[in-house]
């Protein structure tokens, strides 16, 4: 059976120094100005109460007994689950108990919301108007170069997310574009970026949006407009429904029958 043929293109070896260093170059750079406008434009968070941590930590608190329960015995997760449940639905974790039943505020209205929502909007100013202008200067400069062949066999599947800004049909898939090469460095830098400016860096694309999708790591469970006590109310249901087993049941059978 004849094999295929390697396809072969004839590319300028300067290709390497005039387009696909400086885009990574630029690149890293990028990341790390990022990182330190994001350090400078973020505000001290304030001192929060203990009624505002307790409204917090005991929604915390619900959530963690229901992912841990097995590890409880019978007795132990419903007395547990009983003083929760109990408290959630009286309000008794509640920072302000006489806004029961009332709307939420105006998060236009609530300083707290205005600060949060002014922090999400200096962080997404800080990733969208760097990654803009490096886009616009790749394009402008660079659109349309095949700057490297990966040295693997990929599928066709490939081909649009490694040839962007390269209309051809017959090329191999694994020519590397310009632009392409742009957003393999986009998500794909995160390494670089831990080893220049540690774990906790804000250079990170990837990371950025993995912490804008875990609502669990904000500071604030309750982010402006949200109701508190529907938030408990609905944990309140999650524990009443929730299937309790113990790990333990059985333990003394099971390790007869392993060791038998």
């Amino acid at each position: 059976m004849a094999e295929a043929m390697a396809q072969t293109i004839h590319r300028d070896p300067q290709l390497f120094y005039w387009i696909l260093f400086p885009i990574t170059v630029v690149m890293i750079l990028t990341g790390i100005l990022r990182h330190y406008a994001t350090v400078l434009m973020a505000t001290t968070p304030k001192k929060q109460d203990a009624r505002t941590l307790r409204e917090q930590r005991s929604l915390i608190r619900g959530m963690n007994l229901r992912q841990n329960a097995s590890v409880l015995s019978p007795s132990s997760f419903q007395a547990r689950k009983n003083y929760l449940v109990s408290a959630y639905q009286s309000g008794a974790f509640l920072k302000d108990p006489d806004s029961k039943g009332k709307p939420p505020a105006n998060p236009m209205t609530d300083p707290a919301g205005m600060e949060a929502m002014m922090g999400m909007m200096k962080g997404n100013m800080a990733m969208m108007i760097p990654q803009t202008l490096i886009m616009s200067w790749i394009n402008a400069f660079f659109a349309g170069f095949v700057i490297l062949k990966l040295p693997f066999p990929l599928t066709i599947r490939f081909k649009s997310m490694l040839q962007s800004g390269v209309a051809t049909r017959d090329l191999d898939v694994r020519w590397v574009s310009s632009l392409s090469w742009y957003f393999l460095n986009l998500f794909g830098l995160q390494s670089v970026f831990i080893f220049i400016l540690g774990d906790d860096n804000a250079a990170s694309q990837m990371a950025q949006q993995m912490g804008q999708m875990n609502p669990g790591a904000q500071a604030n469970m309750f982010g402006p407009g949200q109701d508190p006590d529907k938030m408990f109310q609905a944990e309140a249901e999650n524990l009443e429904v929730t299937e309790h087993f113990y790990i333990l049941d059985g333990v003394e059978d099971r390790l007869l029958a392993q060791f038998a």
